[in-house]
């Protein structure tokens, strides 16, 4: 499957993606988004209103109202959103449509990349994960997400859906939670939205060169495999700036950029928020 970044098909008449924008409206409340599994909602209430998931208080709307839900790979058939402000209240219970996740094998990589043993090289991956997860962690107040995101790359070609259960070296590993766009060696990957850069590292064992951006209320995207990184930590990006180039590094058997997306530890497509 091809598309420009604009989310134009080229060449290919399937949809890139599934199940179809949905709006829901009340009181205080308006949502809109892919109500699927790795999907999201995007919503309108109270600015500056609590927002709680099933219970749970989750963000806080922006000066404008909006705000962000996330629907994990393997949330549940129903979630509750409620907004709350100055003792008004508003609610909404969502179904969530399940989501079709393929098998995909990978063979060939580094036995290291796949069950590393040596206990240097483990606590290394430890060091890693503890900078990812403050990466992870960021919560800046903006809305960058509300006008949706373009792709970020100029020619998308889908080599591996999100979701998909992974077998490495026929060994099942955990669900692939990104989109591999495959991409020549060295083309430019852009920002799809605006936000910060909470994240830049070229040498990561598994992801190589990644990138992080918060676009807002905690809505992060992740950039791997990255030949060459040209942001730095701190950094305001525009939709559209340069980032990095594509490469194979980390777990990588070819040139491709891995496309991710959490929205507070739940992992969503990025394809679903893709203009089209």
């Amino acid at each position: 499957m091809i598309a420009d970044r604009r989310g134009v098909l080229i060449g290919s008449g399937a949809l890139l993606v599934a199940g179809a924008s949905r709006a829901q409206e009340a009181d205080g409340i308006a949502l809109t988004g892919r109500f699927i599994q790795g999907g999201h909602a995007v919503g309108r209430t109270w600015p500056r209103a609590l927002v709680f998931v099933d219970g749970e208080s989750l963000a806080a709307a922006s000066a404008d109202g909006v705000f962000i839900v996330g629907f994990d790979r393997d949330a549940p058939g129903s979630v509750q959103i409620e907004a709350r402000a100055g003792g008004r209240g508003a609610r909404r219970t969502l179904d969530i449509a399940p989501g079709r996740f393929p098998s995909t094998r990978v063979d060939g990589l580094p036995p290291s990349t796949v069950a590393p043993t040596d206990p240097a090289l483990l606590a290394r991956i430890r060091r890693e994960v503890a900078r990812k997860t403050e990466g992870f962690a960021s919560r800046i107040d903006a809305d960058h997400f509300r006008d949706g995101f373009d792709w970020p790359l100029e020619t998308v070609r889908v080599t591996s859906r999100w979701g998909a259960q992974r077998v490495l070296n026929g060994t099942p590993a955990r669900p692939h939670y990104g989109v591999d766009l495959a991409a020549p060696q060295g083309t430019v990957i852009r920002a799809p939205a605006a936000g910060r850069v909470v994240l830049a590292e070229p040498d990561l064992h598994f992801e190589g060169g990644l990138v992080l951006i918060d676009h807002g209320q905690g809505l992060i995207t992740a950039y791997l495999h990255q030949s060459r990184i040209e942001v730095a930590a701190g950094q305001q990006l525009r939709r559209g700036e340069s980032i990095g180039r594509v490469g194979m590094t980390g777990r990588a058997t070819g040139p491709h950029l891995c496309w991710r997306m959490k929205w507070r530890d739940r992992n969503l497509n990025p394809t679903l928020l893709v203009k089209t």
